[in-house]
């Protein structure tokens, strides 16, 4: 079973990129995304999970993607390949991309 695990300890970036879509390209943003993963970026160095979301009214799409450090980002936002699958996801929504780490995680009590 593959799953995304959020721990401090892991010292993990997470690379969060929100997109706003209309309705009605949802469903293929989602798979152009679910493409772009299985073809290049779990394959790349420093890739360890990726996670898509979708808003439930149908105008938002998340992708939150684990990687184990800057460089390995910046080496896959270099990579042709991947700069491709920008350009198509964001011709079907704006992109909102930032790079986080995890500061603090609960679960219930």
């Amino acid at each position: 079973m593959t799953e995304t695990v959020i721990r401090t300890e892991d010292n993990l970036l997470t690379l969060i990129n929100v997109f706003e879509v209309e309705a009605s390209k949802q469903d293929e943003l989602v798979a152009l995304l679910n493409e772009g993963v299985e073809k290049v970026f779990r394959h790349r160095p420093g890739f360890v999970s990726a996670t898509v979301l979708v808003g439930k009214d149908g105008t938002k799409v998340v992708n939150l993607a684990q990687w184990r450090s800057q460089e390995d980002i910046q080496a896959t936002l270099a990579d042709p390949a991947a700069q491709e699958y920008g350009r198509k996801t964001a011709a079907l929504g704006k992109p909102a991309p930032g790079v986080y780490s995890v500061a603090s995680v609960f679960g219930a009590a």
